[in-house]
């Protein structure tokens, strides 16, 4: 059973997607709480609905990024996840909480990492002219969506694709592949020796 903690800071709909996985024994694992750094988040709402801890840590205090991350991960690791799951969380992890965690660390990102990574990756695909798109789950590091990449998923950019359009597209994939690489994990089936990431399928 992955015990996980998730990150969100919008409508949660990874987090509704790795719920369902859940629910259909697709994935064997618990959310142990539900973590924001907006107090509006709906994906707070998604975790108090199943009566799941739903913290809201507020980063505007006055102790700064590194005060906020310090709270963060004292809230995270109080919950003793095996892993941290990212769903939607629009702040970068500093370097001092990526290696205080000492657990896994996932993100997805809607594009075929390392190519456009950063906000609006589906507009930047689009401005690039790029045929194919889609999503990638990587472990995080320091950098900015750098972190070794373990799968992805391709959707074909289309002519009259705008950047909702392809979004909606790419967003049904990451619901498929988030919730299959952390059930690959969950089994042991996902071995990492530096950045080269190998899924025993």
């Amino acid at each position: 059973m992955l015990r996980m903690v998730v990150l969100a800071s919008g409508r949660g709909s990874n987090l509704q997607a790795i719920f369902t996985a859940i629910d259909a024994n697709h994935l064997a694992g618990q959310v142990a709480a539900v973590i924001s750094d907006k107090e509006d988040a709906k994906a707070l709402d998604h975790a108090r609905e199943r009566q799941i801890p739903a913290l809201w840590v507020n980063p505007k205090l006055d102790d700064g990024k590194a005060g906020y991350e310090r709270r963060l991960l004292d809230a995270v690791m109080a919950y003793e996840p095996d892993c941290i799951v990212l769903a939607g969380y629009m702040r970068i992890l500093g370097s001092d909480f990526v290696h205080q965690a000492g657990k896994p660390i996932f993100n997805i990102h809607p594009a075929l990492l390392p190519s456009f990574p950063g906000l609006h990756a589906q507009a930047q695909a689009i401005r690039y002219g790029v045929r194919f798109s889609g999503c990638t789950v990587h472990f995080v590091d320091e950098g900015v969506d750098t972190g070794p990449i373990i799968d992805q998923a391709v959707v074909p950019v289309l002519p009259e694709d705008t950047e909702d359009t392809l979004a909606a597209r790419i967003l049904s994939e990451e619901h498929k592949l988030y919730s299959q690489v952390l059930a690959l994990y969950s089994q042991g089936r996902i071995r990492r020796e530096g950045r080269r990431v190998t899924i025993d399928r």
